[in-house]
């Protein structure tokens, strides 16, 4: 499998204080790769530095082994390097269908029609509520649009921030059955999670951030079994 995303010692800082030191990690062909910690770790800063919102004070990421170090987001996300954000952000006044053909705008291909429907297979709910409100729609609905979205822009890699935070059980699992079937679909998945368990289930390797470091790292299975893992984010 050949790497597609690299991030090497990678550091971020927020004035003085440090928030990423010297994260490494890689995402290849056919992966589902997580980041766990706790609340402050690193995770989201990692996932915002890798599409250049915010600027590393160390490091790089290296992307189809380019590195994207003067390449601006937006050609980022042409290139198939797509983040969805946490917090379930839509176009709140746009209909299911506005926001998914917003995901689109940057596409040149007659392709898109396809997608669309691509996407309503997946998540059956938006289809059944495409000319709705965005911002009338349920937090999990709002997820699975955030998500589909984020498909519709054609992602050769996709980050996900949070995908299940705030969530009902069903929902959360709907949420993993769809990140499962996007990388079945060829799309390898860099997941930022809180929910450690289903985190370490739906992927192939992990990381575990703390304070800004990757203080372990290896197959999801391996970091699962870990006992400071299974007692800090795993309830047992």
């Amino acid at each position: 499998m050949s790497t597609i995303l690299e991030v090497r010692d990678l550091t971020v800082s927020y004035g003085a204080i440090g928030a990423v030191k010297g994260v490494s990690l890689a995402l290849s062909e056919g992966e589902i790769v997580t980041l766990i910690g706790a609340n402050g770790a690193g995770k989201t800063t990692t996932l915002r530095a890798i599409m250049g919102l915010v600027p590393p004070a160390a490091g790089e990421v290296r992307y189809f082994g380019e590195s994207t170090r003067a390449v601006p987001t937006h050609k980022l996300v042409r290139q198939g390097l797509v983040l969805v954000p946490e917090g379930r952000i839509v176009f709140a006044n746009l209909t299911v269908q506005e926001n998914l053909e917003m995901g689109a705008y940057a596409r040149r291909d007659r392709g898109t029609a396809a997608d669309l429907e691509k996407v309503f297979t997946l998540f059956p709910r938006l289809k059944e509520r495409r000319k709705q409100t965005a911002g009338t729609l349920s937090g999990g609905e709002q997820q699975m649009l955030a998500i589909g979205r984020a498909l519709m822009s054609k992602p050769r890699v996709l980050l996900l921030d949070e995908p299940s935070l705030g969530l009902a059980p069903i929902v959360v699992h709907a949420i993993f059955e769809a990140i499962e079937e996007i990388h079945r679909a060829g799309v390898p998945v860099l997941l930022v999670e809180q929910n450690a368990n289903a985190a370490l289930r739906h992927s192939k390797r992990a990381y575990v951030l703390e304070t800004g470091r990757v203080s372990l790292e290896g197959t999801s299975e391996e970091v699962a079994a870990n006992p400071k893992v299974k007692e800090a984010y795993l309830g047992e």
